[in-house]
């Protein structure tokens, strides 16, 4: 298993600035990450300061809360991929799922799954907030809808990912990829994840795993 391939090494905090993103960019490189995480505004630096390497550029949209329209998660989605995004992290609208509405949830990840094209798309359903018929509801619209990954966490609710929500979203995964986030702070941790059906890992701590040390970031 090659650990550094499982990680899409992340910095979505608000107040980033240049030299953050800089250092995000330099161990993503040195570590040869899977991809980079970042909000919108830094995709087109880091298409460019990733070109020689193989590392992929990864956008969130809809983030963090989810409850954007449809109609903006497609236009952020679309400006992405105009700005040279390889993958796309989409919160699905949490108030949706908790009212049981997943024709809704379906119908919205449709409509930026149609925007994504080809690229890969992960869509997170922020599981802290909640049931477990709910995850399984929310993760089988995605599904249905065309996620190719179910992701647990944006890193900004009240939890991260668990091992028991991991194993749940697992049962309904049938063949597409689980990405577990937030608060994975150890390779102790990574392999947890992975053991319980993760096959991607979203977290800033890329570098203390691989190092075998524990971040003290939350994200």
């Amino acid at each position: 298993m090659e650990i550094n391939k499982l990680i899409d090494h992340t910095y979505l905090k608000a107040f980033g600035t240049k030299n953050e993103i800089d250092n995000i960019l330099e161990e993503a490189i040195s570590y040869d990450f899977k991809s980079v995480c970042l909000n919108p505004a830094w995709i087109e630096y880091a298409v460019e300061s990733l070109k020689e390497s193989d590392v992929l550029v990864c956008t969130v949209i809809g983030f963090p809360l989810g409850a954007n329209t449809t109609e903006t998660k497609v236009y952020e989605t679309t400006d992405a991929l105009k700005k040279g995004a390889h993958e796309i992290d989409m919160v699905i609208n949490i108030g949706w799922a908790k009212e049981g509405r997943f024709d809704l949830v379906k119908k919205e990840v449709e409509a930026v799954r149609e925007a994504a094209h080809n690229h890969t798309l992960k869509v997170i359903l922020e599981t802290c907030y909640l049931t477990e018929d709910e995850i399984e509801q929310a993760a089988r619209a995605a599904i249905e809808a065309g996620a190719d990954f179910i992701k647990t966490s944006t890193g900004f609710g009240t939890g991260g990912a668990t091992v028991q929500d991991v194993r749940l979203m697992k049962k309904v995964a049938g063949d597409k990829e689980i990405k577990a986030s937030g608060g994975v702070k150890n390779l102790e941790d990574l392999e947890a994840m992975v053991e319980a059906g993760a096959t991607r890992i979203g977290a800033s701590s890329g570098v203390s795993i691989m190092q075998g040390k524990t971040s003290k970031e939350n994200y």
